[in-house]
């Protein structure tokens, strides 16, 4: 095994074309898309969210919808065999939990480009990643 390859290398989705073309280089790192992990981290359920105020939906059914949609999206291709997960909660929380509890060696995370004032106020995802990782974090920034 190179000095490249790992073991295991998160991905966090957001279901934006960034967070998907973060695979390609992602899967270069390990020797089969089995050794990659997916995560998209929902946000709470809001209680007066139509659907939690008529009993019709749950973080459970959101989590599975969300599992079925990726798993559909990962079946023919050379991503067959990634591990899928779903959390809710904060984002970069999640995904620091998860990339400890998988024991991760790597995360890549692309980067949504915001600058100045959106940044300021919204927070970047990425910036609180990098900041409290247990491991590498490889940032792709925004073409």
């Amino acid at each position: 095994m190179s000095w490249l390859q790992k073991d295991r290398v998160l991905v966090p989705i957001d279901f934006s074309e960034e967070s998907f073309a973060a695979l390609s280089p992602a899967r270069e790192f390990v020797k089969d898309a089995s050794h990659l992990y997916v995560l998209h981290v929902l946000s709470h359920l809001h209680p007066a969210e139509p659907g939690a105020m008529w009993n019709t939906l749950d973080d459970r059914s959101r989590q599975q919808h969300v599992k079925e949609a990726l798993n559909k999206r990962f079946q023919a291709s050379e991503f067959e065999g990634v591990q899928i997960g779903v959390a809710v909660g904060d984002p970069s929380s999640e995904i620091l939990d998860y990339a400890k509890e998988i024991n991760a060696d790597l995360i890549v995370i692309p980067s949504h480009g915001k600058t100045g004032l959106s940044r300021f106020f919204l927070g970047s995802v990425a910036e609180r990643v990098i900041r409290y990782a247990h491991c590498p974090v490889v940032v792709l920034k925004k073409n």
